[in-house]
């Protein structure tokens, strides 16, 4: 199994984990008398297998991905930039304010293109990261 296989893998056993965290809650306080759809005990064995699976997995994509990390960190700052970038605010110029006619003059150091052309930068750089990250995952058997 590569890399990429693996957190596919991963993310199917997160989902799994979640769907029976949703039985154990939803089912274990049942009205007396009423049938009982799932078993507690079942459902909870099932999570700690689940569980010990995902553990497991997660170490040894860990390990596989040591060589990389530096690159998985710095995709990781970058996206977090390009969001905190998006909310930096543009406006510019005669801005009305919202609960009444007051006008404010408002200048910026960064305009919207300024914003928009960092982004598109980094952009660039995620997707350079991106295709080298695919690469490792594709090749790189755990």
């Amino acid at each position: 199994m590569n890399v990429k296989q693996a957190l596919k893998q991963k993310n199917k056993l997160v989902t799994e984990m979640k769907v029976a965290y949703g039985i154990l809650q939803k089912f274990n306080s049942i009205e007396e008398g009423n049938p009982r759809r799932y078993s507690m005990a079942n459902t909870l064995e099932k999570i700690k297998t689940l569980q010990a699976e995902l553990v497991e997995l997660k170490t040894k994509i860990h390990k596989a991905n040591q060589p990389v990390y530096d690159k998985i960190f710095a995709l990781a700052e970058l996206k977090g930039m390009i969001k905190e970038l998006k909310k930096v605010s543009t406006e510019e110029g005669k801005v009305n304010e919202r609960y009444g006619s007051i006008i404010s003059v408002k200048e910026v150091e960064l305009n919207v293109t300024d914003i928009d052309s960092a982004v598109s930068i980094l952009e660039t750089q995620i997707e350079g990261l991106q295709n080298e990250l695919d690469v490792h995952n594709a090749t790189t058997q755990i």
